[in-house]
């Protein structure tokens, strides 16, 4: 798919999605007939890798675990070498709707973004449930970026968003984090002076214990994100010249 002349891929991180990830990409297919769509094995155990290429994805695999930020990165490099401007990334478990690609795709496309955010909780009566040590981290972490950026971020850990070409060549200059991407890349897109939005999009809820967010990972969670600022913010002059 073109937006202003410029191909959009679509990224599937994906790890054992074995019976959700072919859905995933053909509904991508039905919503985006023209985009390209690549999904990252990291590694899966099943058969995550075929389903996905049967559907019609192209797919890359990690032969160990990464996590989830490298196969990210392993998109973003991708996307760079084959010619694509703008990327929608989205998880591979069915909990980002298709349908809700084009209100991502809007702002970049008319010009108005660098880096499109989708909110569940900015959509009207959308009554989606997050457990409380998760929210109580979505809301500390959203604070810091709101304080440090001067923005408003309702939803720092959504993986469903829209990259521009210059976000795409920040993430795809080696500085990308390798396992929880959320408010120190915000704040990294920030200080590389991109412009950054949210949009309310509808998400479906999913058994969080397949979740990396789950278990005792929200205190390493923790942990590793506010060394991951400090660091982020350390080096706040470097940004820029990774999209100049």
């Amino acid at each position: 798919m073109d937006c202003d002349g410029r191909k959009v891929l679509v990224i599937i991180p994906a790890h054992n999605e074995e019976g959700r990830i072919g859905g995933v990409v053909s509904s991508v297919r039905k919503v985006l007939p023209q985009a390209g769509v690549v999904v990252i094995d990291d590694c899966s155990t099943d058969s995550t890798g075929r389903e996905a290429a049967a559907a019609g994805a192209a797919v890359l695999t990690h032969a160990v675990n990464l996590g989830y930020g490298a196969g990210l990165e392993t998109g973003y490099i991708y996307a760079v070498r084959r010619g694509y401007e703008c990327v929608i990334q989205m998880d591979g478990d069915g909990q980002h709707p298709a349908g809700e690609l084009p209100a991502l795709l809007a702002p970049v496309t008319n010009g108005d973004a660098d880096l499109v955010l989708g909110s569940r909780y900015l959509a009207a009566g959308c009554g989606y449930r997050t457990p409380f040590l998760r929210r109580l981290g979505q809301k500390i972490f959203g604070g810091i970026v709101q304080v440090l950026a001067r923005a408003s971020v309702t939803d720092p850990t959504s993986g469903f968003q829209c990259l521009g070409a210059r976000a795409l060549r920040l993430f795809s200059s080696g500085v990308f984090p390798a396992d929880f991407p959320d408010a120190d890349v915000l704040l990294m897109a920030h200080y590389a002076g991109l412009k950054v939005v949210e949009v309310p999009v509808r998400m479906l809820q999913r058994n969080e214990g397949v979740s990396m967010h789950s278990g005792l990972k929200p205190v390493y969670y923790g942990m590793k994100m506010f060394l991951s600022i400090f660091m982020v913010v350390l080096s706040c002059r470097r940004w820029k010249k990774h999209v100049s």
